[in-house]
């Protein structure tokens, strides 16, 4: 059983509530003692499966998991699914439109950024049902 256990909602195409949950987590590690290289990995990975939810799948939730060896997180939405997670992996990919870029937003970097902060990663995809994403930050390295 988890130390400690959260859900956060994650509204779709909402860019003014968008990077709310990832503040949230952050503040709640920060609050529990989790140290700060944790935080900030755990921080930026989410917020980028928090922002591609936002863009790509009209929302979804985030689960959180803290134990004494390492912050779990999992990210489920019911969008349109990756129909290539290998070339959704590369850096610089991208299938955001024109209106999302010029926001400043779908850089290609969502999926990759995921993969560097965390220790473990994995995704899977359906196209027409969804995406699950789990990682896993370990406490100490």
């Amino acid at each position: 059983m988890s130390a400690l256990e959260m859900r956060y909602e994650v509204p779709g195409n909402d860019f003014t509530r968008a990077g709310e949950a990832s503040s949230a987590i952050k503040n709640k590690l920060k609050q529990m003692g989790i140290p700060p290289g944790v935080v900030r990995n755990v921080a930026i990975a989410v917020y980028e499966g928090e922002i591609n939810m936002v863009i790509h799948a009209s929302g979804g939730t985030i689960d959180v998991f803290v134990d004494s060896d390492a912050v779990s997180l999992v990210l489920r939405d019911t969008g349109g699914g990756i129909p290539d997670v290998e070339l959704a992996m590369r850096e610089g990919y991208t299938t955001a439109k024109e209106d999302i870029r010029s926001l400043g937003f779908g850089a290609g970097m969502g999926i990759p950024n995921m993969i560097k902060y965390t220790d473990e990663f994995k995704i899977n995809s359906e196209v027409g049902k969804g995406t699950v994403v789990e990682m896993k930050v370990y406490l100490e390295k």
